[in-house]
């Protein structure tokens, strides 16, 4: 704590005595929310930190750089995204350039979640990577980033789709989904980033709404949701929270 003399001036019959006395100069502490960043510069960094992720036959889907050391990257993705191909995989990070990738086991911790991981090295060019910030709130603005098929073969296909976060499940889903927005994902941009407006990571696509095949709204515990829940659910599109995957990423390297 600061202490500092205050000098007190007193009058006692026309006489004035100087006082010295102390008092508590008090901070009050005061938790800072994430800055907000601009439009462009928000862009800017869902831009720099997705990839897409490629194999032999062609796009794959989208991924997130989420660690590196000594150039050494890793991307997070779906695991859905890497099964639509075969290895060996390829990435292509935001300057265009592209590198042979490698794909890394999960720890057992992350069985049972979509999530998948690849490992890739760019000895010449510092990337940046993903910050992770908290699992969002029911009505907080986010924007979710990818490479939809619809876009590919045009110069710019890379999209950052603005939306707000509706429904936040007390359990996951099958695949560990638990986030449901009104981003409105598409093909492509499983494996992508759902970022706040302060552009950190908190969560991963990888499904979309009104899913036209397989039946995504299964419980992780094996139960089902109601009709109604069913019906609502599918009407947003669903990702992974960070809370799930940052034990993976914290387990291969850094929060930055």
């Amino acid at each position: 704590m600061n202490w500092r003399t205050l000098l007190l001036v007193v009058c006692v019959g026309g006489i004035s005595i100087i006082l010295p006395t102390q008092v508590l100069q008090i901070k009050a502490l005061i938790g800072q929310a994430p800055i907000q960043l601009s439009a462009p510069e928000l862009t800017r960094q869902a831009r720099s930190i997705t990839v897409k992720v490629i194999s032999s036959g062609g796009f794959l889907g989208s991924g997130i750089l989420t660690y590196k050391r000594d150039r050494v990257y890793r991307v997070l993705t779906n695991d859905h995204v890497l099964k639509l191909g075969n290895a060996p995989y390829q990435v292509q990070t935001s300057d265009g350039k592209t590198y042979e990738a490698k794909k890394i086991e999960p720890s057992t911790s992350s069985q049972g979640n979509d999530l998948g991981l690849l490992e890739f090295n760019a000895p010449d060019i510092d990337y940046r990577v993903a910050k992770l910030g908290q699992t969002p709130a029911p009505e907080t603005h986010v924007r979710a980033a990818g490479f939809p098929f619809s876009r590919q073969g045009f110069k710019d296909d890379f999209v950052m789709l603005p939306g707000q976060v509706k429904w936040v499940l007390d359990k996951a889903l099958e695949g560990g989904y638990k986030i449901g927005y009104s981003n409105e994902v598409e093909k492509g941009m499983s494996g992508g980033p759902l970022l706040n407006l302060a552009g950190e990571l908190v969560g991963i696509n990888g499904v979309h709404a009104h899913p036209i095949w397989g039946d995504p709204y299964l419980f992780q515990d094996g139960s089902q949701p109601s009709e109604s829940e069913r019906e609502r659910m599918s009407e947003y599109s669903w990702g992974i929270p960070v809370e799930t995957f940052e034990p993976l990423v914290s387990s291969v390297g850094t929060k930055n």
